[in-house]
């Protein structure tokens, strides 16, 4: 990975369009951005192996699926060595979408989705509370989500020493 790879306007032009349409052909990009289709096929190859970019995704609904219920799900740990060990458990549980290591007040913050409530105390009590090491949850359900959206990449992130 460059971590040296400085972005150009171009690229953040190119991003853009990807970001909206991961599908988009790159010919359509190069008309857009006035380059050629070739020149797009470069910057997107550094941009991946630059570790900026990875791969491309369909964004699957959760709820379209049946799994109208998301919750977060704050985990306090009896002794923090054992964090490791835990993520890995946490990391089985096919219901678990997001695993952070954060700081405050509880150890991780989980994010889940799971088909209803019952399903919910279901995964909480049979098995995220049995992990060892999980001291005590706390869990929070979210009743709309009202925002989603990649990075603003017309913001500049603050400069690095």
């Amino acid at each position: 990975m460059n971590a040296k790879y400085q972005i150009d306007e171009i690229d953040r032009k190119i991003l853009s369009h990807l970001v909206k349409n991961a599908r988009v052909p790159f010919l359509e990009i190069a008309r857009e951005c006035g380059i050629s289709g070739a020149a797009i096929h470069q910057r997107v190859k550094k941009m991946e192996d630059s570790g900026i970019i990875e791969g491309s995704r369909f964004i699957v609904k959760p709820d379209a699926l049946g799994f109208g219920v998301c919750a977060f799900i704050g985990v306090i740990l009896d002794h923090a060595h054992t964090y490791k060990t835990v993520v890995k458990e946490i990391e089985n549980i096919p219901e678990v979408i997001e695993c952070h290591f954060i700081t405050g007040g509880f150890t991780f913050l989980i994010k889940l989705r799971c088909n209803d409530h019952q399903h919910l105390m279901d995964i909480l009590i049979n098995t995220l509370q049995n992990i060892p090491g999980i001291a005590k949850t706390e869990t929070f359900i979210s009743l709309d989500q009202l925002i989603e959206k990649q990075i603003n990449l017309n913001v500049d992130p603050a400069p690095t020493k």
